[in-house]
């Protein structure tokens, strides 16, 4: 059992049996030592004096070996790309996945990490990142107990430098909140049936932030779309998005996945189709020939998709080897347990809050799902989530939960119209000037009153027209404004 594997199942074990919130601190073994920039690991009260002797015995030759092993520079062009150099020497730009433009200021203001998370300041760790010989990586990758294929090439690689270099705090952050969410992705993947390892696929769609949104759209953890969610049961209106809700998008996304196992039968395949859509692979296969093999169809992609699986081969690499490049998990401090509540009618969070005194940061967090802060009850059935210790108090203080500032808080059921029209006494200007707007509008009548119109017909004449109709050609010019005799058939001819 891996080091990591035991550490979830030991703080879940203890958040199950209701132990009361401690701090755990990841810094194991290896946290306290100290990486070589040639990946030895060696405990750092020896280092200082390894390192003077070194400098005594080797002279030039330890500065010639520390110029073979310098510290990996990262010289990506931009926080939203990867280059890599081709064999053939041109280089091919990547998309990194969302997940991987991360705002930390913005993750560290989500209620769960201001709550639980705490930046460990005993680790000894340099904050600096060895580099490997490429067979160590592919050892790493080798030795992980994954069902899926984790395969090592250039392009893996520069998704595991970014991740062990540029978002090495964000990889920090990650390894701290995965104690709140693993245990929940572990549980709806077992339901399925599907490789533990995509737990991970979290970390490279929202970097574990569970209210991202991209920019086209994509909300949660699992970033579902809107039309996909509701396709896998989530709910999705004007007062609820279960996209959200850490438990339900889930077990959604573990029921999708399945899917696409159904329709792919591999599972890097699946990964890329999660991003891009089904019918993109499809369509990626067929120009490929038919081969169903991620790598073979790699160069028919779209442009982020060809470097989302390797993102994902990466975040299940620095999940697991994030000791072998300095990097400390934030301390977790448990959160306390909770359960649900179901409701039958509208309550407004606010109503929680303050009849029961739970801070309205936490009830959002515990309830991301509502979107105005209303529980809908009343639509269907709708379980509210609160800390264990205040389910019975909810259930003693409902009524008065559901009176709190009910006026202010909640919609009105029913409304009375005001039909007490004012009465205005008529001035006699008004009087007046109703007066001339009657006038006027008898005399507009007047005008329009036996006014006639005449379609012509093929062949008619103004003067055949002025005949047939006791009139004459200048006053039928006159009445139609017309400059001179000119008419066309199927038009109207004002005759009076």
């Amino acid at each position: 059992m891996t080091l990591n594997r035991l550490r979830l199942l030991t703080l879940t074990a203890l958040f199950l049996l209701g132990v009361s919130p401690l701090t755990i601190n990841y810094t194991n073994a290896a946290s306290v030592q100290t990486m070589t920039t040639n990946g030895n690991v060696e405990p750092e009260d020896q280092e200082d004096e390894k390192e003077d002797d070194e400098e005594e015995e080797d002279g030039d030759e330890e500065e010639e070996e520390t110029d073979n092993n310098e510290q990996q520079k990262f010289v990506d062009v931009d926080d939203e790309e990867i280059v890599v150099n081709a064999k053939d020497g041109k280089e091919e730009i990547f998309e990194v996945p969302e997940g991987m433009i991360i705002d930390m200021e913005k993750m560290l203001s989500d209620y769960n990490a201001k709550q639980y998370l705490i930046t460990d300041t005993t680790c000894k760790m340099r904050d600096v990142n060895p580099i490997y010989e490429q067979e160590v990586y592919l050892d790493r990758l080798k030795r992980m107990p994954t069902a899926m294929e984790m395969p090592w090439n250039e392009v893996v690689q520069k998704f595991i430098d970014r991740y062990s270099g540029k978002l090495r705090h964000s990889v920090s952050y990650m390894l701290g909140a995965s104690n709140f969410y693993m245990p929940i992705f572990e549980q709806a993947l077992e339901v399925y049936g599907l490789p533990l390892e995509l737990k991970y696929l979290p970390v490279i769609e929202s970097a574990l932030n569970p209210n991202a949104v991209s920019r086209v759209g994509a909300t949660g953890l699992w970033q579902f779309m809107a039309a996909t969610g509701k396709r896998y049961g989530l709910k999705l209106n004007s007062m609820i998005d279960e996209r959200r809700d850490p438990v339900k998008a889930s077990y959604a996304a573990a029921h999708y996945l399945s899917d696409l196992y159904g329709i792919f039968e591999d599972w890097n395949l699946v990964i890329a189709a999660y991003n891009a859509g089904p019918a993109n692979i499809q369509k990626a296969i067929q120009r490929a020939g038919g081969v169903k093999d991620y790598w073979k169809i790699y160069p028919y992609l779209p442009t982020e998709t060809r470097g989302y699986v390797p993102a994902f081969i990466a975040a299940n690499y620095i999940m697991n080897y994030y000791c072998e490049h300095n990097i400390c998990p934030m301390l977790t401090t448990l959160p306390v347990q909770t359960d649900t509540i179901m409701l039958y009618q509208n309550v407004h969070l606010e109503q929680v809050s303050a009849v029961l005194g739970i801070g309205m940061d936490e009830l959002r967090a515990l309830n991301p799902q509502y979107r105005r802060d209303v529980v809908t009850g009343y639509s269907e059935p709708t379980d509210l989530r609160l800390p264990m210790e205040y389910i019975s108090k909810y259930i003693a203080n409902e009524d008065s939960i559901m009176a709190y500032n009910v006026d202010q808080l909640m919609k009105r059921d029913m409304v009375e119209v005001n039909d007490n029209a004012p009465a205005y006494r008529a001035t006699r200007k008004a009087s007046t000037s109703s007066k001339s707007s009657r006038k006027t509008k008898a005399k507009r009548k007047k005008k329009t009153t036996g006014g006639r119109s005449v379609s012509i017909k093929s062949g008619d004449t103004l003067e055949k027209i002025a005949k047939r109709h006791g009139t004459t050609v200048a006053k039928l010019k006159k009445l139609n404004k017309l400059s001179g005799s000119n008419i066309r058939a199927g038009k109207k001819l004002k005759i009076r």
